[in-house]
């Protein structure tokens, strides 16, 4: 796995790529930004568990398509590109191009919410926003199966092949032009859903890259999510592959 991004040359830097490489991560194209600081934010949780959280993108703002092309060889041998939008539009696009030239496939998950331009969806796998995210790009507000089935036809009539529409603790509804079907969440406590959204697409592109069919994709990242938000914190909250397994074989499924 290779990490592409920017930090600041600071303590939070610091702390940023040595857990990277602790756990494993190649950091060969995260740049240390000799101006702007680290990226930040600050999170509040509440007693069931959600959040709110503001941001200081620092140097993730400063992430470029220059960046992005230094990292195009690795780009083209990966399996899957996994990105968000905490870096600028104009560099997610690059990223994507280089990935379509490729032949790699491409897992976008659309935040924090903004209008995205088509040419960049035409060029995304599989979109994987949340309900606050699919009302935003499809106009639809998502409060129950049928609105976001109406929200992922379209999305997926922008030309995006696949939408997995996050459901919060109800799982994820898997949407292409061949069908629908909603995956169930599991039953856990929630104590701080801080970065579940992003333990779900991170798990959710290590199953794909797998070859892992959809469905079963996104049940593996749902338990992946739904482990996440039983521990406080961001990084420290993301399960071991061994955990999310057990919860497959044992957990309790949501409704």
């Amino acid at each position: 796995m290779t990490f592409i991004a920017r930090v600041g040359q600071d303590m939070f830097g610091d702390q940023a790529v040595a857990g990277f490489r602790r756990d494993g991560i190649n950091t060969d194209f995260v740049w240390r930004d000799p101006t702007a600081p680290s990226g930040v934010a600050m999170i509040f949780v509440a007693r069931d568990g959600e959040n709110s959280i503001a941001v200081a993108g620092g140097a993730n703002a400063r992430l470029s398509p220059a960046d992005v092309k230094k990292a195009k060889a690795v780009i083209a041998s990966a399996s899957v590109l996994a990105m968000q939008l905490e870096t600028p539009m104009e560099t997610v696009q690059a990223a994507a191009e280089l990935a379509a030239e490729a032949g790699v496939g491409v897992i976008l998950n659309p935040a924090p919410a903004q209008p995205l331009p088509d040419r960049l969806l035409k060029l995304v796998s599989i979109l994987t926003p949340n309900e606050t995210e699919a009302e935003l790009l499809a106009g639809v507000r998502v409060n129950n199966d049928a609105t976001a089935a109406k929200a992922a036809d379209r999305l997926l009539a922008k030309g995006v092949p696949a939408v997995i529409l996050t459901l919060g603790a109800r799982g994820a509804l898997v949407a292409t032009k061949e069908g629908k079907q909603r995956v169930a969440g599991f039953k856990v406590r929630p104590v701080d859903t801080t970065a579940a959204g992003d333990i779900f697409n991170g798990a959710l592109a290590v199953a794909w890259a797998e070859g892992k069919p959809l469905a079963e994709a996104a049940r593996f990242a749902n338990a992946a999510g739904a482990l996440s938000v039983t521990k406080l914190g961001a990084q420290p909250s993301a399960p071991t592959r061994k955990a999310i397994e057990r919860l497959l074989r044992h957990g309790r499924r949501a409704s």
